[in-house]
């Protein structure tokens, strides 16, 4: 997959630059937001995958094989799944959460982030990110062990060594001045 080669590519370059950088390389948690806009919580979800297996009697349901999750503007794409969803107050059949694992990716236009698994618990808004977790918006990266999101608020906490790197803005296409040698 691409977008993961040019996280790890960027990642692997700015290693050496977050270790010179005081605080930066040895922090351990960090405030981060994912949401360009506030997520939609009341838009349906739609999961597509290669297989389906249901469980009627525990509410469950599995999907494998190229998983892709949406709910409006957000995307979910994973190699397996796991769904619980059951009747709201209305007595309509909605997801209660989703638990992915196998390279996921989730993504909200410009702002992606990718681990190895991850929860989305619908009521809260809330999602889980652990496993090499990098996330990246814009030209900015943020990598650790894990990140716990609010699609509401669009606030976060990246925790466990966490790394980040921060590209400065240029206006018109100039290249920043060098910063002095240490």
């Amino acid at each position: 997959m691409r977008f993961v080669s040019v996280i790890a590519r960027t990642l692997l370059l700015a290693a050496p630059l977050l270790l010179l950088s005081p605080g930066i390389g040895a922090a351990q948690g960090t405030q981060i937001g994912l949401t360009a806009s506030k997520q939609d919580r009341s838009q349906p979800v739609e999961v597509t995958s290669e297989r389906l297996d249901l469980s009627q009697y525990d509410n469950r349901a599995k999907f494998t094989g190229n998983v892709f999750v949406s709910q409006g503007a957000l995307r979910m794409t994973a190699a397996v799944a796991d769904v619980e969803y059951g009747e709201n107050a209305l007595g309509e059949t909605e997801i209660r959460w989703v638990h992915a694992t196998g390279g996921v990716t989730l993504f909200n236009g410009v702002e992606a982030a990718e681990g190895k698994e991850a929860t989305y618990t619908l009521d809260s808004g809330e999602v889980v990110i652990t496993g090499d977790v990098v996330v990246t918006q814009g030209e900015n990266a943020v990598a650790g062990d894990t990140l716990t999101v609010n699609l509401d608020t669009g606030k976060g906490v990246m925790e466990g060594r966490v790394r980040v790197l921060f590209n400065k803005d240029t206006k018109d296409g100039a290249t920043p001045p060098a910063e002095p040698a240490q």
